[in-house]
């Protein structure tokens, strides 16, 4: 009987078992076809959903572009990889005299007027030999890690194809800690230093990628400006005729340029009010000419689009300018030479073939144009210019103009023709000048 039970229970035990393997089995087949159903379920809500996969799509190209955009691959174009490598050169060498326990230095051309040259046959301000050299101190070394500083951002808006104003780069200074810039004033002449040392490669500030904040001039008249995209190298052509009574504003930077034009001649106007009236009057269609306005001294920009589009397009270039010492000495001497505190950049940015159109010492006698007094410091910068300034010591003519200046004691400017009538200028006066284009002064 007692054998009995035994096995009944035995029998009972396995029973349970196998329902209990069979339930089992049950339900890893329930979680597998779940598991299917589901895996189904994606598949159609892809199939439904597209957009989904093209915005990932789109995520991952921003993605790759944005890292394209502050990547720093090696520049494509040549001048900026030798702007690059010049840097890296530089910061190399300092960095091997560390190395081996010696003193690094820089060394930069002394940018004053006593330290440049003219030759009549290059026709522009050069350089000279004298140099001053920095060498790392402890008296030196907050100068010399701004410097460094100032290189390696230089370095890094060549590379991510990016610029920076002179403003921009003093604020930038602040992440600097020590090295940081007090002021502008200091961060500017840092730059300008580093502008003269590399120059002597060949060099510009605008290839380091520092702009000015200034826009240059305007420019109406018969030419049109290629500007290529540089992202996307797609090229506007902006015509200088369809402007109105407004014009084009010469960028910060013009070196990706190009022209076309008809022209016969660039006329470089001192005051605005002047480029304003020949504007207003299309002087440029009647004359066949571009017109630039320099407002006052000209800016780097506006001196580089005159010479870039002289020497692009072979055209001769007239400045009409105040006849007052500020606007012989400073204006257009800066225009055709250069000046002794960037003489280091002349061959860039000065326009050898320029001419002086007017006014001149003569032109207020024979125009008895309306005058006012030279004033001391007119006087001075005079002399000046006579004793110091090696261009107007190469130019005879140019000495007689200024002797004759100061024997008057007067100046006129170019508005003084109005006296004569609005109109004047254009109708009278610069077309006779434009006759007797072989006077001009040099």
């Amino acid at each position: 009987m007692a054998a009995k039970k035994a096995k009944r229970k035995t029998k009972r035990k396995a029973t349970k078992k196998k329902a209990a393997k069979q339930a089992g089995g049950r339900k890893k087949s329930a979680r597998r076809t779940a598991a299917k159903r589901a895996g189904a379920g994606k598949k159609r809500a892809g199939k439904k959903r597209p957009a989904t996969r093209k915005k990932a799509a789109a995520e991952r190209a921003g993605k790759k572009k944005a890292a394209k955009r502050t990547s720093t691959a090696r520049p494509k174009r040549a001048g900026d990889r030798a702007t690059v490598n010049l840097i890296a050169r530089t910061a190399e060498g300092i960095r091997d005299d560390i190395l081996k326990k010696r003193k690094p230095d820089l060394t930069f051309p002394i940018r004053s007027l006593s330290n440049v040259s003219y030759s009549k046959k290059k026709g522009y301000f050069e350089i000279g030999k004298q140099r001053k050299t920095r060498t790392l101190t402890v008296n030196t070394v907050r100068g010399f890690a701004q410097t460094l500083r100032l290189m390696g951002l230089s370095k890094q808006l060549v590379e991510t194809n990016d610029f920076a104003t002179k403003r921009d780069a003093y604020y930038q200074s602040k992440n600097w800690d020590a090295a940081k810039f007090d002021e502008q004033s200091e961060s500017d002449t840092v730059m300008d230093d580093i502008e003269a040392m590399f120059s002597m490669g060949g060099v510009s500030r605008e290839q380091l990628r520092f702009v000015p904040d200034e826009h240059g001039g305007a420019v109406a008249g018969r030419l049109t400006v290629l500007d290529p995209d540089l992202e996307t190298g797609h090229v506007e052509r902006i015509d200088c005729t369809r402007f109105g009574s407004g014009a084009y504003s010469i960028p910060s930077t013009v070196e990706h340029l190009s022209f076309e034009t008809k022209a016969k001649f660039v006329l470089a106007i001192e005051t605005g009010g002047v480029f304003q009236r020949l504007q207003s009057h299309k002087f440029w269609q009647s004359r066949n000419c571009i017109l630039v306005s320099l407002a006052g001294v000209p800016t780097r920009s506006t001196r580089r689009f005159i010479r870039k589009l002289s020497d692009d397009c072979k055209l001769p270039v007239y400045a009409f300018v105040d006849c007052d010492p500020y606007g012989f000495s400073n204006i257009y001497r800066t225009l055709k030479v250069g000046s002794g505190n960037a003489a280091h950049v002349s061959q860039f940015f000065s326009v050898p073939n320029a001419r002086y159109l007017g006014v001149t010492p003569q032109d207020i006698i024979d125009y008895e144009l309306p005058t006012h007094p030279l004033q001391e410091v007119d006087i001075k910068r005079a002399k000046d210019a006579l004793k110091n300034d090696p261009f107007f010591q190469s130019h005879a003519s140019w000495r007689k103009a200024i002797e004759q200046l100061i024997s008057m004691g007067v100046r006129a400017e170019q508005q003084a023709l109005a006296m004569w009538g609005l109109n004047y200028v254009m109708d009278e006066y610069l077309p006779a000048k434009l006759r007797r284009v072989d006077q001009f002064l040099p």
